[in-house]
Order: structure tokens, then C-alpha cells, then sequence
């Protein structure tokens, strides 16, 4: 596996295929940009560091993760094929609560490929309270679903803008 800037790459029976976030993008469509962006950068990050001991093999990675949301699903299954062959499980209580007032819990993932693992959570200052607040909330005005449809973009973009290792930790 190797990750540029722009793109994740990841081994299938011996081709390497690459991804772009826009390839990502276009699978799930444009609901949740940032879901998006955040699984973007986390294989960028997570396929990279488990590239170091050898190849990583697109039908043998499983991700684990407390992060629920679609964008994240769907550009995870493009690139792995884990949701279809069941090696994709969401589970809220992997992670670990913070007590510094972020949000970081639900960003936890975990990459697994045989013998080879690796964590990550991503960094405080990169989900805006306001964000997680007006995705919980279930009667909004219009008012703030545009605030949040703004939000998820707004966030695709900041994390877009940044090298991975600058917003996710391995553990």
C-alpha cells in the first residue's frame, strides 16, 4: 500500500489499484463529504503504516471502527470490499472516552490484515462540537440542516487540506 496525497492504493491478487477521494466521493454520493474524508485519510494513514512490513491485501484487511457514518462505510467498502465479504464491523464501544471535551471516541479505527495491526484516533481540534451537535439533534429547522450539509463540507475540505498524519494518531 502506498498513499499520496490524493489517492490510497491498496493490492488485489497482485495488481495494486488506486483510489482518490473522488473516486471515493462519487461511490457514496454527496450526503456526507466528510464521512468521506475522514476514511480517506485514516487508510491513508492505517494502509500506509501497515505497508511498511509488506503489501496490504485489499480482500485480507478488516476495519473495525466506533465511526457509524456512511460516507465512512462506503468509502471503506470501495477500497476494501469489507462490508459486502463481512470483514467491516462498526462498534461503539471501541475507543476510549476523552475527558478533554472532543469527540474523539467515535473516531477510532482499527486496521487488521492477518497477523499485522494497527490503531488510530484522530486528533482533537478536527470535529467541531457544533458538528456532532447538529448531527444528534433529530428535529432541525432548515435552518440547521443547511448549517450542518455546510458543516460536513466544511470539514471534507479542512481535512482534505492536511497531510493524514496531521489529524489521525496510531496507537
Amino acid at each position: 500500500m502506498t498513499a499520496a496525497s490524493n489517492s490510497v492504493t491498496i493490492r488485489d491478487n497482485g495488481v495494486d489499484l488506486t483510489f482518490s477521494f473522488e473516486d471515493m466521493l462519487r461511490y457514496h454520493g454527496p450526503g456526507f463529504p466528510g464521512g468521506v474524508a475522514h476514511a480517506f485519510k485514516v487508510m491513508q494513514r492505517g494502509l500506509t503504516e501497515l505497508a511498511k512490513s509488506g503489501p496490504v491485501s485489499r480482500r485480507d484487511i478488516r476495519v473495525e471502527t466506533s465511526f457509524g457514518g456512511p460516507g465512512g462505510r462506503d468509502a471503506f467498502e470501495l477500497v476494501t470490499r469489507g462490508v459486502t465479504e463481512g470483514r467491516y464491523r462498526v462498534d461503539k464501544s471501541l475507543g476510549e472516552p476523552f475527558r478533554d471535551g472532543t469527540h474523539r471516541e467515535r473516531y477510532f479505527f482499527r486496521f487488521v490484515e492477518n497477523d499485522r495491526k494497527v490503531e488510530m484516533v484522530i486528533r482533537a481540534g478536527h470535529v467541531r462540537d457544533e458538528f456532532i451537535e447538529l448531527g444528534a439533534k433529530a428535529d432541525k429547522t432548515a435552518e440547521e440542516i443547511a448549517r450542518h450539509t455546510y458543516l460536513k463540507q466544511e470539514m471534507a475540505d479542512r481535512l482534505l487540506a492536511l497531510p493524514a498524519d496531521e489529524i489521525y494518531d496510531i496507537l
